[in-house]
């Protein structure tokens, strides 16, 4: 901690996930194999999606950088969160904290961002087959999803700025496994108002925004799928936005959970739980909800075992 009152804070001290020490080791497999089969099942639909022409589609493209996200963001966490369950004192320095936010909500925030797109373009895919491939060309998708990612680069700058303004003198103990803006508003000794304020500015932008624009592209794609005489048609348009639907639900449900609830019903080990299930649990569904199970991946995928085993 910090010798007096007057000086600063250099390092955070995490509680981390689970203080009992018998339950340390198989934390650290579980998390571990976790992680990896996040690594593996994005960087899979990556590698797939550029070698196969026929997935080279704007659905796949955002999917893509979907993945890159989920792959960069679960980076941010996981590795640091392993190698604390050996550790006697699970410490991170202050500039490092600095990053870790910063990093952590510009990937977070893009893929809310990229989760709208993607709604988007099940919509027009819907709403005017005929000329999709017209509306959604390759600059109008790069061009989403470029806003997307700087979208998450700017309001991880302005986020992380009112967060580190404030004062840390007497506390430096964080009830958590990563440092957050929730847990980093706890420790701070001066007025947290002003950041709190901005942090609730952000999620309107980042959580409610897109959860009231996928919504709206919803309501238009069932209204528009309701009209198709036949069952067939009807299911096939469905099944190619029921998986984004859970992935948009699963993900948004969790986040605005932690990020816009009232303070007075901050509970630590709570939010540990709320937090695992959107860092670890979301990004391993992912590849499976939303590429692996459709019919186009695993013909890439087959084709490209045949490949490999003929070479």
């Amino acid at each position: 901690m910090a010798s007096s009152n007057l000086t600063s804070v250099t390092e955070f001290i995490f509680l981390g996930l689970s203080s009992r020490p018998e339950l340390q080791v198989w934390l650290f497999l579980l998390f571990l194999m976790i992680y990896l089969m996040i690594l593996l099942g994005n960087l899979i639909i990556v590698l797939l999606i550029a070698m196969s022409t026929s997935l080279h589609t704007p659905m796949y493209f955002f999917i893509t950088n979907l993945s890159i996200i989920e792959v960069c963001y679960t980076s941010c966490v996981l590795p640091q969160m392993l190698g604390h369950f050996f550790a006697k004192r699970k410490s991170i320095s202050y500039v490092c904290c600095v990053t870790q936010v910063y990093s952590f909500l510009s990937f977070g925030i893009a893929e809310c961002y990229i989760l709208s797109v993607m709604a988007y373009d099940r919509y027009i895919a819907i709403r005017d087959p005929l000329r999709y491939s017209v509306t959604m060309n390759r600059s109008v998708c790069a061009g989403l999803v470029f806003l997307s990612w700087m979208g998450g680069f700017v309001g991880s700058m302005v986020a992380t700025v009112a967060t580190f303004q404030l004062s840390f003198y007497r506390d430096n103990v964080i009830n958590h496994f990563l440092c957050e803006m929730p847990s980093l508003f706890l420790l701070s000794c001066t007025d947290t108002s002003r950041a709190e304020l901005t942090s609730q500015v952000i999620c309107i932008f980042t959580l409610v925004c897109p959860v009231i624009f996928i919504t709206f592209s919803y309501a238009h794609i069932i209204k528009i799928v309701l009209r198709i005489r036949s069952a067939q048609g009807r299911r096939k348009s469905f099944s190619t936005c029921s998986s984004h639907l859970l992935v948009v639900i699963l993900f948004f449900v969790t986040v605005m959970s932690l990020y816009m609830r009232p303070k007075s019903l901050y509970s630590p080990e709570k939010d540990k739980i709320v937090t695992v299930f959107y860092v670890a649990f979301t990004p391993i569904l992912n590849p499976f909800i939303y590429s692996l199970r459709n019919k186009e991946v695993k013909i890439a995928l087959m084709k490209f075992l045949g490949k490999t085993r003929d070479t």
